[in-house]
């Protein structure tokens, strides 16, 4: 151009103003071009660079029972960079269980099931079939999630449970694929066997106060003709016994401390508490990455492989659905852009329901005392000195499983015996000397579902668990009561028998039974089954045997929402076998397996004992 202009002669200074000018502007038009392209492509390089430097080969969302096993493994590898999501706080305060104590004393349990600062805090619809009540869901919403709040029971259900789930479709976790997982996590304090894990970051123990009435329970079971099995987690199911229980010296052994703090000095590992997830991103059906809220600002993060949900059987088909995947007309209503037509996530609920039968103790040897105020002091100053006494243990240390009648297979009732009297998921205090049975039906049929309420993340959603709506399940709970009073019953009791406090003695009839049942039956906290793990061509299913969601790429889900079908017993231990076999397949490592071990059978189902 200058070239062009030294060969130009001006005839007139008009002439030689405007082509100046004219020169100016074009200049200055190629040079702001060129600016322009160069800010474009230099702002795309930072904007690459800055998700790069905000980019994870893997992103997990939730850390509680299975989100805190995930991160423990993936990170075992030091190529893969990990970040855990967490919409709750820590689980210590100032690093100290101690002063956390109303999570870590295993005696403390009822304190987080009332308190909405570690927990969800949800509630059922009104349920039609139980006189309208509105059920209330307590969920764990603090490192280890509901690790850090249930009641410590640590049960594997039994063999069937998981050679169904390869019946209905999950291939490759029959038992032989699942009990290596259950081992491969757990230390028993009893060793190592053919059930039981010696080398597991998850300590398990049993209870050490041998207390009288657990004692009376286990002997009254016999004399009712039931077995006593000495692991309902090994061998044999069927039976009463001594309860498994995730507490280690004296403290409450969630995922957090199992899983989690072991592994949060790894330099490939970032772990954030108080960030809520509230939006999953996808470039066409491929996930990216995720959108989250912390301190009130809404920021995003991405994941070069994977994003993994691991928020339970609630969390994790809600964040699904605010995503857009899930049943697309439900979507369209809330005009939430849908990115996959998936019309079982939600789908499936199942949940176990129990009831309390109380019978009222003659001698002052249950945990009424215990919870008076010196008392109470008393066991809170023991267990912050030394780990001991009355406030380490959970007192659920005895229980069992039975068949609800003959040809039933295996076990579908369970037992939870407390030496103390429960009231409102213990928000109500103990009233007198007491004892009591949880006791419930563990497959009914049953199912639920639940929906979003709106597209804000804040609302949790509509909880349908649709409890007692079949004949069998009404029939199952009054078999429940029938055979805890028979066990109620026995010789062993009676020196500590005192009148019956729940139903009460005026509740006889089938019909008298079910309404005690109906206003007075709650959750044993148990939902799952809602991403349902089966086969892609099957309508229901929301997860692959792999754990990857169906239709999308680079997204999966492990948690309890993957069951098939609920299982024989307490979801924490099988939530956790879960995420460690989901590792092995996500790392691209074999299947651990183990053929033919042996499960108890009883010689007859022609009885029910």
């Amino acid at each position: 151009m200058s070239c062009l202009m030294k060969g130009f002669k001006c005839r007139s200074p008009v002439m030689c103003k405007v082509a100046g000018s004219l020169f100016k502007v074009h200049t200055l038009k190629n040079t702001l071009g060129i600016n322009e392209q160069q800010f474009k492509i230099s702002r795309a390089s930072s904007q690459l660079s800055s998700e790069k430097a905000n980019s994870y080969n893997y992103i997990i969302v939730g850390a509680g029972s299975a989100g805190c096993v995930l991160a423990n493994r993936l990170t075992e590898d030091p190529q893969s960079t990990v970040l855990l999501l967490e919409a709750g706080p820590k689980d210590t305060l100032l690093g100290s269980v101690r002063l956390m104590w109303k999570i870590h004393m295993p005696a403390a349990l009822t304190y987080n099931l009332c308190d909405q600062k570690y927990n969800w805090y949800y509630h059922t619809t009104a349920q039609r079939h139980m006189d309208n009540r509105v059920l209330y869901w307590p969920r764990g919403r603090v490192w280890g999630g509901s690790s850090s709040l249930n009641a410590m029971v640590y049960i594997r259900g039994h063999a069937e449970d998981y050679n169904r789930w390869g019946r209905e479709g999950a291939l490759g976790w029959d038992y032989e694929h699942c009990l290596p997982y259950f081992k491969k996590a757990q230390t028993h304090e009893l060793g190592p066997d053919q059930y039981r894990g010696g080398n597991g970051p998850l300590h398990v123990s049993r209870g050490k106060t041998n207390h009288p009435l657990h004692q009376a329970f286990l002997e009254a079971a016999q004399q009712a003709g039931y077995p006593f099995t000495d692991d309902m987690n090994g061998y044999q199911q069927e039976g009463f016994g001594w309860m498994d229980m995730t507490i280690h010296q004296g403290q409450r052994w969630s995922t957090a401390s199992a899983y989690l703090r072991p592994a949060i000095s790894r330099p490939n590992f970032s772990v954030a508490e108080k960030t809520l997830v509230t939006k999953i991103l996808f470039q066409g059906t491929k996930c990216i990455g995720v959108e989250y809220v912390k301190n009130g600002q809404r920021k995003k993060v991405f994941a070069n492989k994977e994003v993994i949900l691991s928020g339970g059987a609630i969390n994790s088909p809600q964040l699904l659905m605010l995503s857009g995947i899930g049943n697309a007309d439900d979507l369209k209503k809330l005009g939430i852009p849908v990115v996959c037509h998936l019309p079982g996530v939600g789908q499936n609920l199942q949940d176990h329901l129990e009831v309390y039968v109380q019978q009222k103790c003659t001698k002052p040897i249950t945990l009424y005392s215990a919870q008076k105020p010196l008392s109470m002091l008393k066991i809170g100053l023991e267990w912050l000195w030394k780990f001991t006494g009355e406030g380490a243990t959970a007192h659920l240390e005895s229980g069992g499983f039975i068949r609800s009648e003959p040809g039933v297979p295996h076990p579908d009732i369970q037992f939870h015996f407390l030496p103390s009297q429960v009231i409102d998921h213990g928000r109500v205090p103990s009233t007198m000397e007491a004892y009591q049975v949880h006791v419930g039906p563990m497959r009914s049929t049953s199912v639920g579902w639940l929906r979003l309420k709106s597209s804000d993340p804040n609302d949790h959603p509509i909880i349908e668990p649709n409890y007692l709506s079949t004949e069998r399940d009404i029939w199952e709970f009054r078999q429940c009561v029938k055979l805890t009073r028979e066990i109620f019953a026995q010789k062993a009791f009676e020196k500590f028998r005192g009148p019956e406090i729940q139903p009460g003695n005026h509740v006889q009839s089938d019909k008298e039974i079910d309404a005690f049942i109906r206003q007075k039956a709650d959750s044993a906290y148990h939902p799952s089954c809602t991403c349902k793990m089966g086969q892609p061509s099957e309508s229901t299913a929301v997860v692959d045997p792999q754990t990857k969601v169906i239709g999308v790429e680079n997204l999966r889900v492990v948690d309890a929402s993957i069951m098939p079908s609920i299982v024989t017993g307490n979801l924490n231990a099988p939530t956790i076998m879960i995420a460690e076999k989901a590792a092995d397949i996500i790392k691209g490592l074999p299947s651990l397996q183990e053929k033919s071990v042996p499960v108890y059978k009883p010689k007859t189902l022609e009885t029910q004992r």
